[in-house]
């Protein structure tokens, strides 16, 4: 709870997916301290996503906090996890597709249902949270007391968007695929002031990539691709969402916004690569 709350949020309702752990409670963090009703969605370890639950509703800065348990990859649970959230809030003003899984393998050795499983949840249950969302957006109407936009949603994408990834081909193609989901949603439905961008985080220190950073030397290998020299922490995407939900970005649309340290900078190049 370190980040400095103030109210800009207050009487809104967001939905973060995989936010029992990582970027997504952080985020769900990010939000709450802002004063929005927060859904932590989880699909294991329910104990995390109550206690991070918990935690927010102790708060007196945040909103209330529940978490509900659903599979983003299937339809049926996306859509009963919406009705349970506007049964308890009303509405849902903030959606933040945050869940994704990694499943590595080899392009030549990878089997379909790895293949398969990572677009699942990366890239479909991105698309079912839109979709329900969008439905709300629309049924529910303007709220201008709340906020400027009919509603925001916030995809959680990441600099392989743009960087290839020899060995994660899945993991890769899931997210470039986002960027087009995020700026078709922009572009089909900014004129009815629904905000569609999204957040590519470069490397964040969270126990999905822990190999990465659990040693110094693979810390110094990690950093030979961060031009700012230090590896992103969950917080660091947490305050860009909370700002990407306000109405202090209300002109931003369509935009991706890179929080990696200047990875994207490809620093080989430094010295004529």
């Amino acid at each position: 709870m370190a980040q400095k709350p103030n109210k800009r949020l207050a009487n809104q309702t967001a939905i973060v997916t995989g936010a029992n752990s990582g970027i997504g409670e952080a985020v769900a963090i990010g939000l709450g301290s802002d004063g929005a009703n927060v859904v932590i969605n989880y699909i294991s370890n329910p104990e995390a996503a109550e206690e991070l639950a918990h935690q927010l509703c102790t708060n007196d800065i945040c909103g209330e906090a529940i978490a509900i348990k659903a599979d983003v990859s299937k339809e049926d649970q996306v859509e009963a996890m919406f009705k349970q959230t506007i049964e308890k809030f009303g509405t849902v003003d903030i959606c933040v597709p945050n869940a994704g899984i990694q499943r590595d393998y080899k392009l030549h050795e990878m089997p379909l249902n790895e293949w398969q499983k990572v677009i699942d949840v990366n890239l479909t249950g991105q698309f079912l949270c839109c979709k329900a969302s969008i439905q709300e957006f629309l049924k529910r109407g303007m709220r201008l007391d709340v906020s400027k936009s009919l509603g925001k949603i916030i995809h959680m994408s990441s600099v392989h968007e743009i960087i290839p990834w020899a060995g994660h081909a899945n993991y890769a193609a899931s997210k470039g695929a986002i960027r087009m989901l995020m700026e078709s949603i922009a572009q089909g439905y900014g004129q009815n002031k629904i905000r569609a961008n999204s957040i590519a985080p470069g490397a964040i220190k969270t126990e999905i990539n822990k190999l990465a950073w659990s040693s110094q030397e693979a810390l110094d290998k990690l950093h030979e691709l961060i031009p700012y020299k230090r590896i992103g922490v969950p917080s660091d995407i947490g305050s860009v969402a909370a700002w990407l939900a306000s109405d202090e970005s209300e002109y931003i649309n369509g935009t991706t916004i890179f929080v990696d340290g200047g990875m994207t900078c490809y620093p080989g190049f430094t010295e004529n690569g």
